[in-house]
């Protein structure tokens, strides 16, 4: 329980973020999930839900709530995994 006025103001800000960052980390884990359903499966989408993909991680970075390193690794697995589908098999 917060004892002063600015006290109880952090915690409304720190809900308001916790909300905030919840939600884009949950359209993240999505937009990944996608990506590698369809990379698995392969065809015609591999590309453009790879880049959704990486736009979504691009942005959780740029908003703080991945850090940059982590999305910048994640997005380099991501299109590492979809041009291993994307090659022949020989």
């Amino acid at each position: 329980m917060a004892n002063t006025r600015s006290a109880e103001k952090r915690n409304r800000q720190a809900q308001q973020r916790r909300t905030r960052n919840v939600h884009v980390r949950t359209t993240v884990k999505g937009a990944v999930k996608k990506a590698r359903e369809v990379v698995a499966k392969g065809g015609d989408a591999v590309k453009q839900a790879v880049v959704e993909a990486s736009r979504a991680l691009s942005k959780a970075a740029s908003k703080g709530v991945l850090h940059k390193n982590a999305a910048s690794r994640r997005i380099s697995r991501l299109a590492k995994a979809a041009a291993k589908a994307a090659k022949p098999q020989a």
